[in-house]
């Protein structure tokens, strides 16, 4: 297949533009390159006949036109997003326009296409979300495909409204859709500003290791290649119009994750003192949900797919990743926001 990625050079968008040319499909990544893209994440496939990079933004509606023209692809994979809850509450409008007036272009464009190319049977538009759409759960339940939707974010609600629109596009000019609702990624090429890489990347620097609250928010823990995997799959045989829930199986809580990793760090990387005494309790983010957690039987029941990392393994190769990226990640350190707390200002 040729496949239009949009985000393809953000974390999780470059793990599926890697694993689609491995699996030699071909890969339009179309990315404005905004502050959390780094060109970096595609480099070992940028030389392949299989990829292609086009520097666009989901707001310029004339260049998707331009770009769907151009490359005539089988089915679009949406990634493109902005997605910090912490930058969310200090600067909603970014998101507005990028993840739903940017959702509403990529429908149009995408409808238009199709419709001009006679509508072919196989087209697909795979709509990439978050499990934040359906609010917080308390200390028992997950969320599953018929969960009602309960955004208590800027980002959660900005998603939860392009979730709508892509419906919405399917129900009334049959556009063929398909959306899945993943829980919190961590892996390889995470943008510095997120937990898992904050963690890693305090405790390398000798610097404080900031934990909201008391730390007992519970997330729902999903390897990013295990995730690219599972929307390749999804895209390729999931139903049209359906949804369906991507999870890790792997529920813990920050401070289990903070302190995992710094266990890891102190086998791999030792100091003269343990990495978890940089631990370093900080005020909660403003309306921070308690808790996340996937059913995913449906994509296991109908498509079969399940996790293959655990999350004691991926923490390991994460970790080791970034010990090994040094100079991936320092690139990265001067850009907007890195290092600093954001999300205050509610």
């Amino acid at each position: 297949m040729k496949l239009l990625v949009t985000g393809g050079a953000g974390f999780i968008g470059s793990a599926v533009v890697r694993l689609a040319v491995a699996r030699g499909h071909q890969a339009v990544n179309l990315d404005a390159l905004t502050y959390a893209a780094c060109l970096d994440n595609v480099a070992s496939v940028a030389d392949s006949p299989n990829y292609t990079f086009e520097n666009a933004d989901i707001r310029d509606r004339a260049a998707l036109d331009r770009v769907f023209a151009d490359h005539k692809p089988d089915a679009v994979m949406h990634l493109a997003a902005e997605s910090h809850v912490d930058r969310s509450i200090d600067g909603p409008g970014d998101f507005i326009e990028t993840n739903i007036t940017g959702t509403f272009n990529m429908l149009e464009a995408a409808r238009k296409y199709w419709s001009d190319a006679g509508k072919p049977a196989g087209f697909r538009f795979h709509h990439i979300s978050t499990d934040e759409v359906f609010g917080s759960l308390g200390a028992d339940g997950q969320f599953t495909e018929t969960t009602p939707y309960d955004p208590r974010s800027p980002y959660s609600a900005s998603k939860a409204a392009s979730d709508h629109l892509v419906r919405a596009w399917a129900e009334t000019y049959g556009l063929p859709v398909v959306l899945t609702n993943c829980s919190n990624n961590y892996g390889p090429y995470h943008f510095p500003e997120k937990l898992v890489p904050v963690v890693i990347l305090r405790a390398l620097s000798g610097e404080p290791i900031p934990v909201y609250g008391a730390g007992e928010n519970v997330r729902d823990w999903l390897y990013v290649e295990d995730h690219a995997d599972a929307l390749l799959l999804v895209l390729e045989k999931g139903q049209v119009g359906r949804s369906y829930n991507i999870g890790g199986e792997n529920e813990a809580r920050n401070i289990d994750i903070v302190r995992t990793i710094c266990a890891i760090l102190d086998a791999k990387r030792p100091k003269n003192h343990a990495y978890a005494d940089q631990i370093s309790f900080v005020t909660d983010r403003p309306g921070h949900d308690m808790r996340y957690a996937i059913d995913p039987s449906r994509i296991a029941g109908e498509l079969g797919w399940h996790p293959s990392v655990t999350l004691e393994e991926g923490l390991e190769k994460t970790v080791q990743w970034y010990l090994d990226n040094e100079d991936w990640w320092r690139a990265l350190q001067a850009r907007d926001g890195v290092g600093e707390r954001l999300g205050k200002t509610a």
